[in-house]
């Protein structure tokens, strides 16, 4: 699932999740460029999150690389607290919030999981996290006990942070992406400032749709019925779509290495 190109439609909620938290969001409006460079941001957070699923030998080296580059991540949060990115609350969250969002988006994008595999899912995840260091203290071990836990965060912790209103807003701009061959950038460029304002409305409509409802009503995001019958319209042509592109279109770079290789 990681490797297909839908799991690009969950990066928005979850991040959005990540950040509501009053620590993480803190830490990404002070150290973050996702500002000045979010499509270089975008590529460095996808390119990673590949590699913990599908690099082999690579992946635990990639999990020491994200902590050496979050030992500096510190300050005060908008509460007046003091934060660190690897206090393991934080840092566990973070990880946390990408198993709800894939699990919920799932029934759009593709089939509902069922609850064996929702189990498998949660079992991959938690490896995954020791990937990134997360000790098993740390996260819920299973999914019984991974409910309450997110619904204790849900409940005592998200808030719309400075970095959640940032990420949903329709009115700040967006740079041309600077990625891609070039005549996709040129072509960008002279689109952009018709694409560009659609852009960050198709986000900001992923971002609050694929988001579970749970996490949306507690960080304070409105979602009509309206919007979520062009969700659902949208998932259809999503669902007919993806499973029939050719593999060099679905999957992502980095998994379609790994899965030439497993064939191999």
């Amino acid at each position: 699932m990681v490797g297909d190109i839908r799991m690009l439609l969950t990066l928005p909620p979850a991040l959005t999740m990540q950040v509501a938290h009053p620590a993480v969001g803190a830490g990404v409006d002070d150290h973050s460029v996702f500002r000045t460079d979010p499509w270089g941001r975008g590529e460095r957070s996808l390119v990673s999150l590949q590699l913990w699923v599908y690099g082999g030998e690579g992946a635990a080296e990639e999990g020491r690389r994200l902590r050496r580059l979050h030992k500096t991540v510190q300050g005060t949060d908008a509460h007046g607290r003091k934060y660190h990115a690897l206090t393991p609350a934080y840092y566990a969250w973070v990880h946390a919030t990408g198993y709800p969002v894939f699990r919920y988006a799932q029934q759009y994008l593709g089939r509902p999981f069922t609850e064996a595999q929702e189990r498998a899912l949660y079992a991959e995840w938690l490896q995954v996290g020791r990937i990134l260091g997360i000790r098993d203290r740390d996260m819920p071990q299973t999914i019984e006990e991974f409910w309450p836990y997110y619904r204790k965060v849900l409940d005592n912790e998200l808030e719309a942070t400075v970095v959640v209103r940032e990420l949903i807003a329709t009115d700040r701009p967006v740079p041309v992406p600077d990625r891609g061959p070039r005549w996709l950038r040129l072509l960008l460029r002279l689109t952009w400032p018709w694409l560009g304002p659609r852009f960050v409305r198709f986000r900001r409509f992923l971002t609050i749709g694929l988001m579970p409802p749970d996490a949306r009503c507690a960080i304070g995001l409105e979602w009509t019925d309206a919007q979520e019958r062009r969700l659902r319209r949208f998932g259809m042509v999503v669902r007919a779509v993806v499973p029939v592109l050719p593999e060099r279109l679905r999957f992502m770079p980095i998994a379609r290495r790994a899965r030439r290789a497993a064939r191999g």
